[in-house]
């Protein structure tokens, strides 16, 4: 027997027995064919199986869904660059299927030299080794039918790609000349931009000169005006200003007699009547009539009042219902009016023994000029900041060099020296807030304040105008939140 086309089916030598088993197809089992290559003396020998490539639909619809799905994101620019992309992936594929069909045709005579060559042994061999031989040309069948098979998807793959490919084509075709347009668009837009830009520059250019020109002409008729101006001022100006508040100051003497004239009418007009059967001694209030004053008692007669012998307790009227509403406090022969006391009268009744003296203002308490207007434009604030001193604190004198803050804001009020605070309470109806009422030269200007029920302090202001600022604030920051604040012994409303 010849041994010069054998396979070796697992012998190590050709002198050991063939001993039976059957062949072990195993690429049969796997997704891809086995490559086989003739060797020497016509012997078949298997090459080492490749990397696995994925299938060709799966990496075709993969690459075309992200291009679908990202489509819509991209510039006109990057979409041509990924259609050509498309296109580069699509001519590659292209390529492999025909390396796959030239591999598979390779295949094919493989396959039908492996079929010759055990055509050959089967008339050779007998016995079990003859049906090993007749069972692999019966695989080697069944392979050259997968084969057909697999050359039939890849003819159909090959049609697939090659249409992507054309639209691919056509595609990237239709993004270059999109892109090419929208190139030529901007060029355009851009020249039209840069053209209107140097109309702009010359508009102003021209403007500037215009403006030089027009500039140059409003000036010198400007200095013409300045010059004339200048001169009625000084011809003109001078005498009329003088005239005008030589002529005030008139009308502001003249008035200011009248009304001390109809003060002292009223005064004398009121002493006639009580003289009439009396002979209680009479007694006068002596002081501007107004928020801000002072208003003192003195006798008529000019005669020095002994306080030890009389008692002395101030009343406010209202002019329409002629009531007298008691001042809580208000002992002394001095009263400073506060805003309490504006639009009303003020009297003060002198005890004597049995016998009862009264003084009363000739007319009602007048405001502080512009002191509502200050006020309006303080409520529109937060809150408002007052220098002060305290000079009782329950009831107790305290030294008068200390400097503190009182800040009136919308819900509370606050007393402090630096970083220390002193008071800080919101508006309750037990705060008491009212002028100092025990007299003193600086009545005008003290306050009396009860933040709370075992807290009182009487604080001194700058100015009356601060102190009565101060008062009417802080009054109308609590009214607007439903609490009246007043003095001890006051009636509200409520």
């Amino acid at each position: 027997m010849t041994w010069s086309a054998t396979l070796d089916y697992g012998r190590k030598t050709k002198n050991v027995d063939i001993r039976p088993g059957p062949l072990r197809p195993a690429n049969i089992i796997r997704n891809k064919f086995p490559t086989y290559k003739n060797g020497s003396n016509g012997i078949v020998i298997k090459l080492a199986d490749g990397p696995e490539v994925p299938a060709l639909k799966e990496a075709v619809a993969k690459e075309t869904a992200d291009l679908l799905d990202r489509r819509q994101r991209l510039s006109v620019r990057e979409l041509a660059m990924k259609f050509e992309k498309g296109l580069n992936t699509a001519t590659l594929l292209s390529k492999e299927v025909k390396w796959r069909q030239v591999a598979l045709l390779e295949r094919d005579i493989l396959l039908k030299n492996l079929k010759s060559v055990l055509e050959s042994l089967r008339g050779r061999v007998t016995g079990k080794t003859k049906d090993e031989i007749e069972e692999s040309i019966s695989m080697v069948e069944i392979l050259a039918v997968q084969l057909s098979k697999r050359e039939a998807e890849l003819l159909e793959q090959k049609t697939e790609v090659t249409k992507l490919a054309k639209s691919l084509k056509l595609a990237s075709e239709d993004a270059k000349r999109i892109v090419e347009e929208e190139r030529a668009n901007a060029h355009t837009e851009v020249e039209s931009a840069k053209s209107a830009v140097q109309r702009v520059q010359d508009a102003l250019q021209e403007h500037e000169k215009i403006s030089e020109k027009t500039g140059k002409q409003d000036l010198e008729e400007l200095k013409k005006e300045v010059r004339v101006a200048r001169r009625i001022k000084m011809l003109h100006c001078p005498s009329k200003a003088m005239d005008l508040e030589n002529e005030i100051k008139t009308l502001r003497k003249t008035f200011t007699d009248k009304s001390a004239d109809c003060v002292n009418l009223l005064k004398e007009l009121e002493l006639h009547k009580r003289r009439k059967g009396n002979d209680i001694p009479v007694f006068d209030l002596e002081g501007l009539q107004c928020l801000g004053s002072i208003l003192r008692i003195v006798s008529q007669n000019g005669a020095a009042i002994d306080i030890s012998n009389i008692s002395v307790q101030w009343f406010r009227i209202h002019p329409k219902e002629s009531n007298k509403e008691i001042i809580s406090g208000a002992t002394r022969l001095v009263y400073a009016p506060e805003p309490q006391d504006v639009g009303r009268y003020v009297q003060a009744e002198i005890s004597l023994g049995n016998e009862t003296a009264i003084a009363k203002t000739a007319g009602l308490v007048d405001p502080d000029a512009g002191l509502v207007e200050y006020v309006e434009t303080l409520v529109r604030k937060p809150e408002t900041e007052f220098n002060v001193v305290v000079l009782q604190l329950n009831g107790i004198d305290q030294p008068k060099e200390s400097v503190h803050v009182l800040n009136v804001g919308r819900l509370r009020m606050r007393l402090c020296k630096g970083k220390a605070v002193v008071a800080k309470e919101f508006y309750s109806s037990s705060m008491q807030l009212c002028g100092v009422r025990g007299g003193g030269e600086a009545a005008s200007q003290a306050m009396f304040w009860r933040p709370r029920n075992d807290l009182s302090l009487a604080l001194a202001f700058e100015t009356a105008r601060e102190r009565n600022t101060a008062i009417m604030l802080a009054r109308r920051f609590a009214i607007d939140c439903n609490i009246i604040l007043a003095g001890p012994g006051d009636k509200t409303p409520w």
